[in-house]
């Protein structure tokens, strides 16, 4: 809470004074870049019409430099006068005495450099959920996993996935086109995005492969880092432990997974946050990603974690579980 806020305040009827809210991240991720350069932002859980929002007041200060409309801001008089003689002739006002003041000039540019304060109010719908509800959400539960392993930086990883999908959805779309008679079913097969298999073994290999009935191509990366687990933090003595009997029985045993590239290239976007992640793989069951994500404002505070687990395709087996 400290890194996220200067101060804050919350109060609720439950005993452990929390609040549990579900929003959608779309209108939050807009509202948090909305507030990107602003000077103050404000959050507030609070009702429009019935039904509770997030409220973000954003205060941003605009300067502005331009001269007042209507006047010359080097000379100081309205625009198209000159002098006070710009009356004519038949001004009754202008004596002799009149005219012999002098006009003093103003400094409009200065006056006009006026700080102005602009103040925008995202309002994010939210629902606010009962303790019940949360108690039913929960990670999913997946068995032990094979192999652990340090990933590749993630957007490299994503512009390679990425060209792969591509690859594939245009070897499947010239393939439609050959097959005359697969016409409408070839339009379903070309908007079903490609499946990827992500492999990775005890040794420090990672494998990103994806095959057609015209075309399979795949990426190894060597050199990776298969990080210690903690002995403490496991539920069997780490002899016994699946990573180990893959570890030991070399670099040509493999964990695999299959995932839809679609989904895989929005789980990539994490490596936005340039932390570390680590990939979890329990052989033809379950793909998990864990993501640290280092503490700028704390050098010496532990990462935070962000776990991910991307659905496999329907039609893996145990799929079920992600």
């Amino acid at each position: 809470m400290n890194v996220l806020f200067e101060d804050y305040h919350i109060q609720s009827q439950e005993p452990s004074n929390t609040i549990n809210l579900e929003l959608p991240l779309g209108p939050f991720q807009r509202a948090l870049r909305s507030a990107g350069n602003s000077n103050e932002a404000n959050l507030r859980l609070t009702k429009r019409d019935g039904v509770p929002v997030l409220s973000m007041t954003i205060h941003t200060t605009a300067q502005t430099t331009s001269a007042a409309p209507g006047y010359a801001a080097s000379a100081g008089f309205p625009s198209g006068a000159a002098s006070v003689a710009g009356f004519g002739d038949n001004d009754p006002f202008a004596e002799a005495d009149a005219l012999s003041y002098h006009a003093e000039p103003l400094d409009l540019a200065a006056a006009a450099r006026r700080e102005r304060e602009k103040v925008v109010t995202q309002d994010i719908p939210v629902r606010v959920l009962h303790p019940d509800t949360v108690e039913t959400i929960m990670q999913p539960k997946v068995r032990e996993p094979e192999v652990h392993i340090k990933l590749p930086p993630l957007l490299q990883l994503k512009a390679v996935s990425d060209r792969f999908a591509k690859l594939a959805a245009a070897a499947a779309s010239s393939s439609d086109r050959r097959g005359a008679a697969a016409g409408a079913a070839g339009a379903g097969l070309t908007a079903a995005s490609p499946k990827l298999e992500l492999s990775a073994n005890m040794h420090g290999s990672l494998r990103l492969r994806v095959a057609t009935e015209a075309l399979t191509v795949e990426s190894t990366w060597a050199g990776l880092e298969n990080p210690e687990l903690d002995p403490a933090q496991l539920a069997m003595p780490l002899a016994q432990h699946p990573s180990t009997r893959f570890r030991e029985a070399g670099p040509d045993r493999w964990a695999t997974v299959r995932v839809d590239a679609r989904d895989w290239g929005r789980v990539l976007s994490v490596g936005r946050l340039e932390g570390r992640v680590i990939a979890c793989i329990a052989d033809d069951h379950a793909l998990v990603l864990y993501v640290y994500v280092p503490q700028i404002d704390d050098a010496g505070a532990e990462d935070s974690v962000l776990t991910v687990c991307p659905p496999e395709p329907a039609e893996a087996a145990q799929s079920a579980v992600c």
